[in-house]
């Protein structure tokens, strides 16, 4: 058994973390309400935006259709990997690399493949067995729109200027809390969506339709991919706080067994200490 002073060590070194797993927690919640209140808020309008392109673009020629819906044979691939720029967050960034490495390997396997990283973690893991084409760590510095447009139109005009012949977004979705799933969209081309006979469309276009769908596509495009950053930002601090509940129990537990097991050596050093004494009281009226 370990001596008392090695566990009173323990005690304080476990003490310790389990405060500041804790805060981190207490933080992470903090921020988690405010990340849920805006991918929450604006996802209503992101679907019914996409609902409206497809339902515009399903009713258009195939000769007019957008130059970002141009199906190429596929050679270059970039994929635009979403992680955080922190750690201590379960398997949040984890499950996106792993990702990554399994489209490289396998669904894009003898393609070239580049990786747009935002996030400091995925560029740290990926830029090791991957081709990196950008980096953006400051993006999560200031998520908003614009910024976040200024990717999105890069994105855009390497696909336009053929350097790529197809972008996917791999991100993490938030869903609660304790549950985020990975998610692998398709970001360019954009996907045909097949047009629903049955389904009446009662809009009055000014300027014509087709001016309308190709205004729209850009604008959608950059909603995609601010709506797949925001859910990432929630997803992050969801996990954190969880990882963060997790650890702080754990700590919590080991914190009681070292007590108890301490408790256990103080009383048998004091008993050992006891019979000692008695032992040499006995030893003199002997």
């Amino acid at each position: 058994m370990a001596n008392l002073k090695e566990l009173r060590s323990r005690i304080t070194s476990v003490s310790s973390t389990m405060q500041i797993t804790s805060a981190m927690k207490m933080v992470s919640a903090a921020k988690l309400s405010k990340a849920q209140d805006a991918i929450t808020s604006m996802r209503p309008y992101a679907e019914k935006l996409t609902q409206l392109l497809q339902d515009l673009s399903a009713t258009l020629d195939d000769d007019s259709g957008s130059k970002f819906a141009e199906e190429r044979e596929v050679n270059n691939v970039l994929i635009v990997a979403i992680s955080s720029n922190k750690g201590l967050a379960g398997a949040f960034n984890t499950n996106i690399i792993k990702k990554v490495k399994n489209k490289i390997q396998n669904e894009y396997q003898g393609k070239h493949v580049e990786v747009l990283t935002l996030g400091k973690k995925g560029n740290d893991i990926l830029k090791k067995t991957s081709t990196v084409y950008k980096n953006d760590n400051a993006i999560f510095d200031d998520l908003s729109f614009d910024n976040v447009s200024e990717i999105a139109e890069e994105l855009m005009q390497v696909f336009l200027d053929g350097k790529f012949d197809k972008i996917d977004v791999v991100y993490n979705q938030f869903k609660n809390a304790a549950t985020q799933y990975v998610m692998d969209e398709q970001f360019l081309p954009i996907e045909k969506f097949e047009s629903d006979s049955d389904k009446q469309l009662d809009y009055i276009f000014e300027p014509s339709k087709l001016e309308i769908v190709k205004e729209l596509i850009p604008k959608s495009l950059k909603m995609q991919l601010f709506k797949a950053l925001r859910d990432s930002f929630a997803s992050e601090h969801g996990a954190r706080m969880t990882a963060m509940h997790k650890a702080t129990d754990n700590a919590k537990e080991l914190r009681d067994d070292l007590k108890l097991s301490y408790n256990k050596a103080r009383q048998a050093s004091i008993t050992n200490e006891i019979l000692e004494i008695v032992g040499g009281a006995e030893a003199l009226h002997g």
